[in-house]
C-alpha cells in the first residue's frame, strides 16, 4: 500500500470473558507510526476509513496485494476505485500494447489529478445513481476527457502519458460494467467495443467481456452479435487475450456454416493450490470458471416474456444485446453443465442452451461428430487421388491417443487404418509395418472403449516387430533397425522429443491431427511466431513433411503458413477451419433446437418433460445435416481449387473488395498482397487450397451480413429453407419456427452457404460484376434458377443411385452445371425480376422444363 513503518508498539488485551467458546484468550492491539514511500505523514483521521476497508480488503483477498493500493493515499481512493483501475490497466496489458504494472501503477500515481479525473469520466458515464441521459452523459464525459487531454500535455513521460491516455480511451470503448451492480459477488467486468480502440492489434472484434479479480482473470471475444465458441482454460496468465485472440481468428471462419459468427474466451484460475493434487486444483478451476460465467451474464441482457431488459443498476451504451452462448473446449470439456445450471438459476432466457455440449444434449465424443466431419474431408483428398479408404489400407501418423474424442473417433471411421505412429503427452506409439488392420482396429476399439485409456495399456504383442509403447519421459529410448528406418535415425537411442520430430517427417498417406498443439509450421516462420513453447522442441517445417494427406480434426495442428506450404509441394491440405467445423455446427443445431423447443414449451405445443427424450431421439438427423455441411463444403474447395488458374484475377478482386469492406486482413489471414497475386501468375502459381478455404468463409460471412440487412429471410418463399434446418421430427412446429428468434439469421446462412458451396467464393463477385445487382437479388435469382432447373431434384437422383463417380468426372460435371446455373442467374436478374418468388419459379420452370 505504499507504507513505511517508523514505530510499532504492541499491547496484549484479555477481555474478562470470551465472546464464543473457541476465542482465544489474550487478542493484540497493534499501534503502528507509518508515512508513505514519498515521506508523507499519514493522517488517519482522515485517511483512516478508506485505510482501514482497504487493509481488510486485501487481508481477506477481496483485491490484490500489490502497488495499485498506494492509490487509497495518492488520490484518496476507496479500495473499490482502486479495483476498478486495476481492472483497466490488466485489459490494457493483455492487450500485448501497454507497458506491465509496475510502469501503470507509477503513472496513476505519480499524477493523482489526472488519474482522478480518469475515474471521474468512468463515474459519469456509468453510474446509475444518476439520472442523466445516455447523450448527457456522452456530453460530460466528451468534456472530461479533453480536460484530461490538456492536463496530459503537462505530462514529459512518454510512457506515463501513454499509460493514462489508454486508459482513458479504454473508458469510452467500454460499453457497460458490473461495477456498480448492488450486492455483486461476481469479478469486475467491462464490456468493452474493442473497433473503439485505436492502438488495438488486429483482428479487432465487434466485443469483448474482460474479467478481473483475484480469483480468475479472463476475456470472451466476438466478432458479431450473434456469435458462438468455446471458453478454455488457459494457463497463459501473462497473454491470455492473445492466445483466445489467435484462436477465435480461426473461430469466426470455422463458423462461416453455422449461424452465428466466431467467439472464444479463456479464464485463468488465479488461486490453484500449489499442493493437494489433481482434484483440488480441478475444484480450484471450477470455482475460477464459475466466477468467469456469472460475470459474462452479468454484463449481458436477458429477455423476459419476449422483452429485452438489461441488468439491474447497469448503463448500457450499446442498445440491446441478449444472445451470449458458450461451448466447451481445453480444459472444459465437461464444464457445460456447470455454465447450464449458473445461467437457469440466473433465470438466463436462455437456460441449459446456454452452454451446447452439456448432459441434456448432444454428446460429441458420443456422436464422434467432430471427427466424422474432418474424415469427410480426409476421404475427399483420397477420392480426388483415385484410393478409397474404406475399402483400401493406407498408412497414417497422429497426434493424440484412443481415448481423446477427434483422434480416437478418427481411428475407427475405417477398418483399413494402418496406424504407424501415435503420440500423446505421456507416451510414444509405433508399429514399423502394421499390416493385420482387422486386429488392430478391435485394439483401437477396446481403448476408446475404456473409461480412461492411454497408449500404455495396448496390447504389444499386436505391435509388430521393432515397435512398442515408449514413455515421454524416459531419459532416451533405445531405437531397433525398423524404427530407424521408419523414422530415418541412424543412432542408436534418441530422447523422446528427437523421436517424435523424427516420426512426424517419416512417410505415411496420412497425417491426422487428434491433439492439442501446433506441431507443423512454415520454414519462414519461427518457434516465437508459432505462439506454442511446449511444442517448440519436436515441431517441424511443412516442407519437410513426407505424408500426402492432412487431416486436422484438432484446432491448429499446423499453422496457415505451413499449410500452404505444404500444399504448394503438393499436399493435400484444407484448414482446421474447415476439417473440424462439424463440432460447431453440432453445437449450432443444439442450441438453435433448443430454443425452438422453449418455445413450443411456452406455448404448450411440447411437454417439459419430453424435450430432452425429443432431443437424443435426433441424434442422427442432427448428425447427417451437419455431415452434409462437410461434404459440400469440401466440395466447393476441390472446385474453386480446380478453377483457381482461370478465376485468378477474380479471386484477386474478391480479395480487394474483402479489403474495402473491412472485414479481410491479408496480413492476418496469411494472404498473399495484390502484388503477390501479381506475381504468380506470372509464375504459373495460383492460389493453394487453403487460401481459398479462407476467402470460401469470408464470402459466406460478408453475404450473410447482406441477407440479413434485406428482406430476403421475410420471403414466405424460403420458409422452407427454415424448415430444412431443423430435424424432420420438427416438422410439426413448423408455425413456431417463424418466432425462433434467430430464424432470420437461419435461413440467411443456409442460403449463403447453399450459394457459396455450390459456385465457390468468386461467383457471388463475378454475378455481381455482370448484372451491377446486389447481393440479395442475386441470391433471390440463384434460388428461382435453381428451382426453377429442378436442381436438388437432379442432385437427389444422382445421390439415390448410389453410382461414384471418378473424381475427374464428377468436377466436369459439376463446372458444366455451375457454368449453366450461374448463366441463369444473370439471365434473371437482368430480366425481370418483379413479383413474387414463386411466380416468378413458375414463370422460369416452363422454360426449363422445354430446355432439359
Amino acid at each position: 500500500m505504499g507504507l513505511v513503518v517508523d514505530f510499532e508498539t504492541g499491547y496484549r488485551v484479555r477481555p474478562p470473558r470470551k465472546p464464543r467458546p473457541d476465542a482465544p484468550d489474550d487478542y493484540w492491539i497493534h499501534d503502528v507510526l507509518m508515512r508513505t514511500e514519498t515521506g508523507r505523514d499519514v493522517n488517519l483521521a482522515e485517511t483512516g476509513v478508506r485505510f482501514q476497508d482497504a487493509f481488510v480488503a486485501v487481508w481477506m483477498k477481496r483485491v490484490e496485494n500489490d502497488g495499485f493500493n498506494k492509490l487509497v493515499f495518492t488520490i484518496s481512493a476507496d479500495w473499490k476505485d482502486v479495483d476498478l483501475l486495476r481492472g483497466l490497466a490488466a485489459y490494457r496489458r493483455q492487450s500485448g500494447m501497454d507497458p506491465a504494472a509496475p510502469s501503470q501503477i507509477r503513472a496513476l500515481n505519480a499524477y493523482p489529478a489526472i488519474t482522478q479525473n480518469v475515474l471521474h469520466l468512468f463515474k459519469t458515464l456509468f453510474d446509475p445513481s444518476s439520472d442523466e441521459t445516455l447523450a448527457a452523459r456522452e456530453a460530460a464525459g466528451a468534456m472530461i476527457r479533453s480536460q484530461i487531454r490538456e492536463q496530459l500535455s503537462q505530462v514529459p513521460s512518454l510512457e506515463d502519458d501513454r499509460v493514462l491516455r489508454r486508459m482513458t480511451n479504454l473508458i469510452f470503448a467500454i460499453q457497460r460494467t458490473n461495477f456498480y451492480q448492488p450486492e455483486r459477488t461476481c469479478p469486475l467486468a467491462f464490456k468493452i467495443a474493442s473497433r473503439d480502440l485505436e492502438d488495438l492489434p488486429k483482428p479487432k472484434p465487434f466485443r469483448e467481456i474482460f474479467v478481473a479479480s483475484p480469483v480468475v482473470e479472463g476475456v470472451h471475444i466476438r466478432f458479431g452479435p450473434v456469435a458462438r465458441g468455446g471458453l478454455r482454460w488457459s494457463d497463459r496468465q501473462d497473454d491470455f487475450r492473445t492466445e483466445v485472440l489467435g484462436l477465435v481468428k480461426a473461430q469466426q471462419v470455422k463458423n462461416a456454416v453455422i449461424v452465428p459468427v466466431g467467439s472464444k474466451g479463456g479464464f485463468v484460475p488465479k488461486r490453484l493450490p500449489p499442493e493437494g493434487g489433481r482434484e483440488a486444483i480441478r475444484d480450484a478451476g471450477i470455482n475460477a470458471y464459475r466466477a468467469f460465467i456469472s460475470a459474462l451474464l452479468s454484463v449481458t441482457d436477458n429477455l423476459i416474456d419476449g422483452e429485452v431488459r438489461h441488468p439491474d443498476q447497469t448503463i448500457a451504451r450499446d442498445g440491446t444485446d441478449p444472445y451470449l452462448v458458450v461451448a466447451a473446449d481445453k480444459g472444459t470439456a465437461t464444464f457445460s453443465d456447470i455454465a447450464n445450471e449458473i445461467s437457469v438459476c440466473l433465470g438466463f432466457w436462455l437456460g441449459d442452451a446456454f452452454a451446447s455440449g452439456g448432459s441434456a444434449g448432444y454428446d460429441h465424443k458420443a456422436m464422434g461428430i467432430t471427427a466424422r466431419g474432418a474424415w469427410e474431408a480426409v476421404k475427399r483428398h483420397f477420392h480426388e487421388m483415385g484410393k478409397d479408404i474404406q475399402s483400401e489400407p493406407f498408412t497414417v501418423i497422429g497426434v493424440g491417443d484412443m481415448s481423446g474424442d477427434v483422434f480416437g473417433n478418427g481411428m475407427l471411421l475405417s477398418e483399413k487404418i494402418q496406424l504407424k505412429a501415435a503420440f500423446n503427452h505421456l507416451h510414444i506409439f509405433v508399429d514399423p509395418d502394421p499390416i493385420d488392420t482387422d486386429r488392430c482396429f478391435a485394439e483401437r476399439q477396446r481403448l476408446f472403449d475404456l473409461p480412461r485409456s492411454s497408449w500404455s495399456e495396448y496390447d504389444v504383442a499386436l505391435i509388430s516387430e521393432g515397435g512398442g509403447v515408449f514413455e515421454r519421459s524416459a531419459k532416451a529410448i533405445p531405437l531397433s533397425q525398423q524404427m530407424k528406418d521408419m523414422a530415418g535415425l541412424t543412432a542408436d537411442e534418441v530422447t523422446p522429443d528427437e523421436l517424435i520430430h523424427a516420426l512426424l517427417k517419416s512417410e505415411a498417406e496420412l497425417l491426422w491431427f487428434g491433439g492439442i498443439g501446433t506441431y507443423v509450421k512454415s520454414d519462414a516462420e519461427t518457434s516465437a511466431d508459432v505462439g506454442d513453447r511446449a511444442n517448440d522442441a519436436i515441431r517441424v517445417n511443412a516442407d519437410e513433411l513426407k505424408v500426402k494427406v492432412i487431416g486436422e480434426g484438432a484446432n491448429l495442428g499446423i499453422t496457415q503458413s505451413g499449410r500452404i506450404a505444404f500444399a504448394l509441394n503438393g499436399g493435400r491440405v484444407n484448414t482446421d477451419a474447415i476439417d473440424n467445423s462439424a463440432g460447431v455446427d453440432s453445437s449450432d443445431h443444439e442450441v438453435n433446437i433448443k430454443i425452438l423447443l422453449s418455445e413450443a414449451m411456452r406455448r404448450g405445443q411440447l411437454p417439459r418433460g419430453e424435450r430432452n427424450t425429443l432431443l437424443a431421439s435426433m441424434t442422427d438427423d442432427v448428425a447427417r445435416h451437419v455431415l452434409t455441411h462437410n461434404t459440400s463444403q469440401t466440395g466447393a474447395l476441390s472446385l474453386a481449387e480446380a478453377s483457381a488458374a482461370e478465376d485468378h484475377f477474380a479471386l484477386e478482386r474478391l480479395m480487394v473488395r474483402l479489403e474495402r469492406r473491412g472485414v479481410l486482413d491479408r496480413d492476418v489471414e496469411g494472404l498473399p498482397s495484390t502484388e503477390d497475386m501479381a506475381s504468380r501468375a506470372e509464375a504459373g502459381q495460383w492460389l493453394t487450397r487453403p487460401e481459398i478455404a479462407v476467402l470460401l468463409a469470408w464470402s459466406k460471412i460478408v453475404l450473410f451480413d447482406d441477407i440479413v440487412a434485406s428482406d430476403l429471410p421475410d420471403d414466405p418463399v424460403f420458409v422452407p429453407v427454415l424448415k430444412s434446418y431443423f430435424p424432420t421430427a420438427l416438422n410439426q412446429y413448423a408455425d413456431t419456427m417463424l418466432a425462433h428468434r434467430l430464424h432470420r439469421e437461419i435461413i440467411a446462412t443456409v442460403l449463403s452457404n447453399r450459394i457459396i458451396d455450390f459456385g465457390g467464393p468468386a461467383m457471388m463477385l463475378e454475378l455481381r460484376e455482370v448484372t451491377g445487382a446486389q447481393n440479395a437479388d442475386i441470391v433471390k435469382a440463384f434460388e428461382v434458377a435453381l428451382s426453377a432447373a429442378k436442381s436438388a431434384d437432379i442432385r437427389a437422383m444422382a445421390v439415390e443411385s448410389g453410382v461414384i463417380l471418378p473424381a475427374d468426372v464428377e468436377l466436369i460435371l459439376r463446372r458444366a452445371h455451375v457454368t449453366f446455373i450461374k448463366a441463369a442467374t444473370a439471365q434473371i436478374v437482368r430480366t425481370q425480376m418483379d413479383g413474387e418468388t414463386l411466380n416468378l419459379i413458375a414463370r422460369y420452370q416452363k422454360g426449363f422444363d422445354a430446355l432439359i
